[in-house]
């Protein structure tokens, strides 16, 4: 096994087993872990059917279920139930031991990010039911810029009530992302070319 083979290895393996510590502000999250099966079998999609109709996400994908919890105000979020963003996958659990794994498009990587400037957590794969940020509701300058030069997003966006945004990013890039506020800027590293890529990006801070 190679060092960076490695590296992505160990990171894996916090990103499973973290837990973030909520701060003074009540920052929260973040990581979970994410079962490996595919649901194949009639008795395991009735299982996924039952777990995203009991949780108001019935008949929805991947990408309406991120849209519809990331943007949910964090009052409103379902008792017992568990989303992470993987890399390739949405993958829920819930406090009844169900299982689902929605898959991502083929051609986008979910990233979330939480810009900062005095409180933040650690996060790798981002939680869109306990992820908490310090800046929620506000206004902010997105933009994300390709390694080749190429600015995918240049515009005002308001973060969630989650204090995160969220960026559908094209797979097998590397982008540096600058988020500036009142004056004050960030920036920030993506990748989305391993399946190990981080979804979470909480170290962004505004200064």
């Amino acid at each position: 096994m190679t060092k960076l083979q490695s590296g992505r290895r160990q990171k894996l393996i916090l990103a499973s087993s973290a837990v973030c510590f909520a701060s003074a502000l009540a920052l929260s999250g973040c990581t979970i872990s994410a079962p490996e099966a595919v649901p194949t079998s009639s008795g395991d999609l009735a299982v996924k059917s039952d777990l995203l109709a009991n949780h108001g996400l019935e008949g929805l994908g991947a990408a309406e279920v991120i849209e519809r919890l990331d943007t949910m105000p964090v009052s409103n979020r379902p008792a017992g139930l568990q989303a992470s963003v993987q890399p390739d996958a949405v993958v829920l659990s819930d406090t009844q031991q169900r299982e689902a794994r929605l898959p991502l498009p083929e051609d986008g990587m979910y990233v979330s990010i939480a810009p900062y400037k005095s409180q933040t957590h650690d996060c790798y794969f981002h939680s869109l039911t306990t992820c908490v940020g310090e800046l929620g509701n506000t206004d902010v300058q997105v933009r994300l810029t390709s390694g080749s030069g190429e600015v995918l997003v240049d515009e005002v966006r308001k973060t969630y009530d989650n204090g995160f945004l969220g960026l559908w990013v094209p797979r097998d890039i590397d982008a540096t992302l600058r988020i500036s506020h009142a004056g004050q800027i960030g920036t920030a590293s993506i990748s989305t070319k391993n399946e190990d890529d981080p979804t979470c990006i909480t170290n962004l801070r505004l200064a």
